[in-house]
């Protein structure tokens, strides 16, 4: 069983800017692109940093306009106003850049993003060059599996790889990524194990069982988990 990676996944024509873009050039390139975000890079090429829209936004909420003259907003941090009055890449930018390796699989990246509060990764060599980003369009990409797809891992890496001779009696059926286990175990033990591996094939939503143990009778049915 195997989770796909974020090789697989990331998008390799990336857009990037050096330390000193200059902010307007910085808003040009989100907008031709089309993009939210750009990481910034050194000469070697290794990200330091990511501009987003939001990091953009920062010098329009900077400003409260009061009848004929514009204000500071007077509830930003110190380390927020000094991004919101930067002109260059490097004085906007949210650093230091959390990067990810092209190895690394969905659920690692997914949790890296949830840790960090983030919606991309830029992905680095072993050198930390950039080779790549992923963001969370990216991640969700693994439900776009078709049913077949994911019914031939269940049955084979899952259930004859996996689990083995304890799971010939075991049927799989998949519609729209829910997964309905169903036929007959040995052992009452091996069916929540069954339903745990089928949850972490990439692009299942949801898994059901009504499986028998030793065909007297179904050991559960319940709601998706």
């Amino acid at each position: 069983m195997r989770h796909r990676t974020v090789g697989e996944l990331m998008t390799r024509d990336v857009v990037s800017v050096r330390p000193d873009t200059p902010f307007k050039e910085l808003a040009g390139l989100l907008a031709e692109h089309r993009v939210t975000a750009v990481p910034v890079v050194d000469a070697a090429g290794r990200p330091v940093g990511v501009v987003s829209e939001n990091d953009l936004l920062r010098k329009a909420t900077d400003r409260l306009e009061t009848g004929d003259r514009v204000s500071p907003m007077p509830h930003l941090e110190a380390w927020e106003r000094a991004k919101a009055e930067g002109a260059r890449a490097e004085e906007i930018m949210s650093a230091p850049a959390v990067c990810v390796r092209p190895d690394w699989t969905v659920v690692e990246a997914a949790r890296l993003m949830e840790i960090h509060g983030i919606k991309r990764l830029p992905v680095v060599d072993a050198s930390d060059r950039l080779l790549g980003i992923i963001s969370r369009r990216d991640l969700l990409r693994v439900f776009l599996r078709t049913d077949e797809a994911i019914r031939a891992e269940i049955l084979h890496d899952v259930l004859a790889e996996t689990v083995g001779d304890a799971a010939r009696g075991v049927t799989a059926e998949v519609t729209d990524g829910q997964v309905l286990l169903g036929g007959t175990v040995p052992s009452r033990r091996l069916v929540p194990v069954l339903v745990r591996l089928c949850r972490g094939v990439d692009g299942v939503v949801g898994v059901r069982e009504h499986v028998d143990h030793n065909g007297t009778g179904p050991v559960r049915e319940g709601p998706l988990v």
